[in-house]
Formats: C-alpha cells, sequence, structure tokens
C-alpha cells in the first residue's frame, strides 16, 4: 500500500485518512493502548462523563471508529437509551460491532454516516460526542455545525481531542515523542506502511490550540463553551451547549 504524505491536502485527505485507518483497524485498539500508556481509557470515560447523558437520552457518537466511547455512552444511558456511532471506516465499523456483539450490548448500533452531512433531522439527540475524529474530517466547522444542528435545545456537544501542552518543557518532550518515538512503534505493532503515523502527530501540531477551537465552537452557534485540559494540556474536552431558545 502506498504510503501518503505527513498531511494530505484538503481534496484528498477523506481518502488518504479513511486508507490509513483501514490498514490499522485490527491494531487500532492496541495501539491507542500502547501509544497512550493506558491514558486513554480515563480521558474517554471522563468525556462521556461530562457529556451529561442520562438514563433513556438519545446520543450520537461521531468518528466512532471501533466504538469505544459508544460502548461507554451505552452503559451510561441504560437499556432505555439509544447510542448511535457514525463513522466513514467500514473496517473499523466491523471491528467495533463484534466488540459490542461481545459485550451483549443492545442499545446501540454503529453504522457509516460522514461527519459533515449528518443523516438525521434536526434536534434529534440529547447529546453528540466525537473522540479523537474531529481533527480527521476535512471541514471542521462544518462538522462542528452538524453537531449543533442535530443536537436537541439544551443539548451538549463534547469533543476529546489532543491538544497544546500547557508548558514548554513539556511542549519539547511530547514533540519528541510523537515525531519519533509514536512513529516507531505504531509502525511496528501495526505493522503499517501507509504513513498513519506520521499523520497523526502531523495533524495534532496543525490542529487549533484550546482557545481557537473554543472560538469555532462558539461559532458554530454553542453557547457557552467551556474546556478541560487533561495531562498539561495533551489532550482537552471542550464543552459546548446548544442554547434553549
Amino acid at each position: 500500500m502506498k504510503p501518503v504524505s505527513p498531511l494530505p491536502t484538503a481534496s484528498e485527505k477523506e481518502q488518504a485518512v479513511q486508507r490509513m485507518f483501514t490498514a490499522i483497524a485490527h491494531r487500532y485498539d492496541l495501539n491507542n493502548t500502547l501509544l497512550s500508556l493506558g491514558l486513554h481509557h480515563s480521558w474517554k470515560r471522563l468525556a462521556v462523563k461530562m457529556s451529561e447523558a442520562a438514563e433513556g437520552n438519545a446520543v450520537l457518537d461521531l468518528c466512532t471508529g471501533t466504538g469505544d466511547l459508544a460502548v461507554l455512552l451505552a452503559r451510561q444511558v441504560g437499556p432505555k437509551g439509544r447510542v448511535i456511532g457514525l463513522d466513514l471506516n467500514e473496517r473499523m465499523l466491523a471491528f467495533g460491532r463484534r466488540k459490542i456483539g461481545r459485550l451483549g450490548l443492545s442499545n446501540v448500533a454503529l453504522m457509516a454516516g460522514n461527519a459533515e452531512s449528518l443523516q438525521f433531522g434536526d434536534r434529534t439527540f440529547h447529546a453528540v460526542t466525537v473522540a479523537f475524529g474531529i481533527r480527521n474530517v476535512t471541514n471542521v466547522p462544518t462538522a462542528l455545525a452538524e453537531m449543533a444542528r442535530v443536537l436537541k435545545p439544551g443539548g451538549r456537544a463534547v469533543c476529546l481531542e489532543f491538544s497544546r501542552p500547557t508548558n514548554k518543557p513539556l511542549r519539547k518532550l511530547y514533540d519528541l515523542y510523537s515525531f519519533t518515538i509514536l512513529p516507531r512503534i505504531g509502525r511496528l505493532v501495526a505493522r503499517d506502511r501507509t504513513g498513519v503515523y506520521d499523520y497523526l502527530p502531523a495533524s495534532i501540531r496543525v490542529f487549533p490550540d484550546q482557545e481557537r477551537f473554543k472560538d469555532l465552537f462558539s461559532e458554530a452557534g454553542f453557547s457557552p463553551v467551556t474546556y478541560r485540559n487533561l495531562s498539561c494540556g495533551i489532550v482537552a474536552i471542550h464543552v459546548g451547549m446548544k442554547p434553549s431558545s
């Protein structure tokens, strides 16, 4: 499989990203644990908690991948609730469906769909979440606007994403890890030749920092918008409320 450049152009991004994630789907969960030193589990649990999804709620999880967040949300909303996990990558969804089947969850479904053009009606969901996927969409403002559209008034949009470390010494260490160590481990474990583990740190570097991403939430119509830094800003959780009126 031909490697792609670390950052594909906007016109080729969707196909390039899907090609890369198809290649690593079989090792995606394992690599997430190895490369985050297991921290991604606690980050995701906190993001789900901050969604404030209640028992019986309908929740949409975008860029769901293998369904980690969808599983946590399904447990939070209970058997009377429903969770839809949406992703463009069918191979990732296949691994996610196997996971859900093993867990015996009946209130969650994974389906194909594009975060920039959601197939759901206005005001459908009590909460919309996305974890480590928003930076992979071609047009982030469009995806945020779609999240706002399908949310019920008073609903919450929650985005867990890599961000900007809050102190310079840590930032230098993080860059060393991201651009040198992470790609080597990722390629070794996933036996990947597509360049995805070079793309991932490059995509993090160009993604808006905490304050700019907060602004993008506001521009999409959310108010108020808050964020919480985790692991000294290596990741952040942004929460946007859809106004009630």
